[in-house]
Formats: C-alpha cells, structure tokens, sequence
C-alpha cells in the first residue's frame, strides 16, 4: 500500500438531521458541552463570510505535503454537496494552496458547507461576496507546487485537533470546532439545551437581573481577599 499517496472514495457520514441541528448551534455552546476541547486553533480564522451565520458538514479530509495542492485537486472530485472540505498543511504558510478558481469549483460547482484550511489562500478580494464560509491560517500570493504527495479521507490533524473522515465540522464567526462522528447524536441535545439556556442568560444580563452571586462564593472558597482600600496608599 502506497502509504502518502493514497485517496479514499468513500468514509462514514452522519444523519442529515443531527448534521442540520448543528448548523443551529453556535460553536462556543458545542464546545462548552464538550468539555472545552475541539476547537481549532485560532491561528485559523474566518477570511471570507458564509450566507448563513453558522455552516455544517461532515469532513471530507485531505493531507498535504507543505505547499503543495496535487492531492486537493483530486479531493475535490470528491466532494459532496453540504461538505466541509478539511485540509492539513504540515504547518506551512508560505505558500498558498488555493485561489479563487479552485474555490470558485467548489463553491458554486459542488455547493460544499466550507472550507477550513490549515494553511495560505489567495486571491481572498475576489471570494468576499460568494457566500462560501473561509477558513485559513492567512493569505500569500505566493503559488504551490504540484507534485504530491498527499492522502484523501484519512485522519489528519488540523488546527490542533484530530479530524477523521465523515466528523462533523461546524463553523461561525469564532472558528471551527469538530465534533467526532460517533458523539455527534450524543453531543447535539446538550449543546442545543445549553444553547437555550445561554440566550435566557444573555436576556437576564442585557437587563441586569443575571444572578451573580455565584461569583462571591466562589471568590470566597477559593480565598480572595476584597479590600476596602487603594493599592500602595500609605496615608491612612
């Protein structure tokens, strides 16, 4: 087996429903029912908006050689409607993997959810209005090689955190958090109950009645000392 250059055609998806609640959920309130992991670093940032404030997907997975898009043109073939297309880099960023033809492709062509890569794009200017949610480490005009090799939908590790093949990927304005596959129908009800609870809150502080009590005991158990006074004034 050709370990490096190998493409996987097919991997595991989840429910279309589970897929769909997600893209109701803001990605703080996924992640806070996750324990606070799964977040991808924010080296990757959002550079272009999607046409809806949260995008979802099930990961279509690719593993670059730093700088180089041989094996991202294969995978596009690839994708499917509603997908995230998922890239690793090795950590490169000096050069960029795509510009706007490629995602020009995948966009309007394949119609995937986002893109999320872990690496430089180009050509950004020109994607700003196409409604294709953005993520990338950077911008370069700098091109790629072409020459592999590389591997699609295989794990990879992406923004810090592992991605298999068919995780759901789920983008807003924060960033990009990866729910793995076989949590996701588990995750959803609590993300979505924390979610509910969380715009009762941000009602209540809007108006000042949030219950803030918890702050005092917690300052007191872990032994704060609230003085009545001005740091360093010598003059009492």
């Amino acid at each position: 087996m050709p370990v490096g250059k190998r493409i996987y055609t097919r991997r595991n998806l989840p429910d279309p429903e589970t897929v769909k609640g997600f893209a109701e959920v803001p990605t703080a309130n996924i992640c806070d029912v996750m324990n606070r992991n799964s977040a991808m670093n924010p080296r990757i940032h959002r550079i272009a908006k999607g046409s809806t404030p949260i995008a979802a997907g099930p990961a279509l997975t690719v593993k670059c050689r730093a700088g180089d898009n041989l094996v991202i043109h294969a995978a596009m073939e690839y994708c499917n409607e509603g997908d995230v297309l998922v890239i690793s880099n090795e950590g490169d960023t000096t050069r960029s993997l795509m510009g706007d033809n490629m995602m020009a492709y995948l966009k309007f062509y394949k119609k995937i959810a986002a893109l999320v890569v872990d690496g430089a794009l180009r050509d950004v200017d020109e994607i700003q209005d196409w409604g294709l949610p953005v993520y990338c480490t950077g911008t370069t005009p700098g091109g790629p090689y072409k020459e592999g090799p590389g591997e699609v939908n295989v794990p990879i590790s992406c923004g810090n955190v592992s991605v298999n093949p068919g995780d759901i990927i789920v983008c807003d304005g924060d960033g990009v958090i990866v729910i793995p596959l076989e949590d996701a129908e588990e995750i959803l009800p609590l993300a979505q109950k924390l979610r509910d609870a969380d715009l009762a809150k941000l009602g209540k502080n809007k108006t000042g009645t949030a219950d803030k009590s918890w702050v005092k005991k917690s300052l007191d158990a872990k032994g704060f000392e609230i003085i009545d006074g001005i740091y360093g004034d010598r003059r009492a």
